[in-house]
């Protein structure tokens, strides 16, 4: 072979590396394809999947869509590439998430967000009072819920049905966390000491919640966020005994052991996402790695959604035209150009 014929065949080897690299760099997109999202149904899930949607859609030019259905349908779609991304992935709570992982059929990406945490509330002025509404601090040194079996503090949390106990306000029964809360009852010995009340809905327990704050009563509760009730309202955490996996396993078991409570474990929560379309889309990927919303954030979208009637959709635009300084950070600065003038 002559030198100019090598160089020629060189040369053509290396337009066709670039055009495969060009072509890389934004194949998923460019070639039409649709990335599918998860259609979370509830409102922080559904909030941070239209963010997405929306960067993907005016940024990137993606066709986007979302199928609906519930969480355990959703990633088995997810481990199908029927769907892409599971924008607000829990991982480690689901059985057929983790037989994805181990299969290799899904990936877990970034950080969807960070400080997620579920345990027992306290009004802020329960234990600091609110001089703005003449509220004086009923429990100034409450921390603990091993404080909660002091028959003083029991008296101000006092059922109103049953005014001789206090009122522990429980999860809807039927729900994962009702079934722990009144194992921690008993393992803290409140069982005696407090009636464990189960509102009907998940509604109903917000609507107690609120009643109780609007109106400066003291209430117990459980809790968990991101939620658009630790977006409105200030609280405080009850301390409990350090998280340990023997402790809540008996908890979490029906019939296990109630000799110890114990606080909720650690929660990691990531964008799922297929691991082809992972493979195919690393421009996508790179994103999502860089897309970790600030917890105050979902909780202040959620309560504009609660307090202005809105969907996920319009609190979606809301934080696109108001938080460029958190979104502008997860994508290139032709995408923000491209992202505000779609949002005007």
């Amino acid at each position: 072979m002559s030198i100019s014929t090598m160089r020629l065949t060189f040369a053509a080897a290396g337009l066709m590396l670039a055009a495969s690299a060009s072509g890389a760099n934004a194949s998923y997109c460019g070639d039409g394809k649709t990335v599918t999202f998860a259609g979370i149904d509830w409102e922080s899930g559904a909030f941070i999947t239209e963010v997405m949607k929306t960067i993907l859609a005016k940024g990137y030019d993606c066709q986007v869509d979302s199928i609906p259905g519930n969480s355990v349908t959703l990633e088995q779609a997810t481990a199908n590439n029927d769907v892409q991304i599971f924008a607000e992935e829990w991982l480690g709570r689901s059985d057929v998430w983790n037989k994805a992982v181990e299969e290799k059929k899904v990936v877990a990406v970034g950080k969807t967000f960070v400080g997620a945490s579920e345990g027992w509330f306290v009004p802020d002025y329960v234990v600091h009072g609110d001089p703005a509404r003449n509220i004086e601090a009923k429990a100034p040194d409450l921390k603990s819920v091993s404080q909660l079996t002091d028959p003083k503090i029991a008296e101000i949390f006092a059922d109103p049905e049953e005014p001789s106990k206090g009122r522990f306000l429980n999860c809807p029964s039927g729900w994962t966390c009702e079934g722990v809360s009144t194992a921690k009852l008993e393992a803290y010995k409140l069982d005696e000491a407090y009636v464990n009340f189960r509102p009907g809905t998940g509604t109903a327990l917000d609507a107690a919640i609120t009643s109780a704050y609007l109106q400066g009563e003291p209430i117990l509760f459980y809790y968990w966020s991101p939620t658009a009730i630790m977006g409105k309202f200030k609280l405080i955490q009850l301390e409990e005994p350090a998280y340990n996996e023997a402790c809540w396993k008996e908890l979490s078991s029906a019939n296990g052991k109630r000799d110890e409570g114990c606080a909720f474990p650690s929660v990691d929560v990531a964008y799922g996402v297929n691991s082809t379309f992972a493979s195919e889309a690393p421009e996508i990927v790179g994103i999502l790695e860089k897309a970790t919303f600030p917890l105050e954030e979902v909780n202040a979208s959620l309560a504009y959604m609660a307090d202005n009637k809105v969907d996920a959709t319009a609190a979606a635009a809301e934080f696109l035209k108001t938080k460029g300084d958190v979104w502008s950070k997860w994508v290139s600065e032709e995408a923000r150009g491209k992202i505000e003038a779609g949002l005007k």
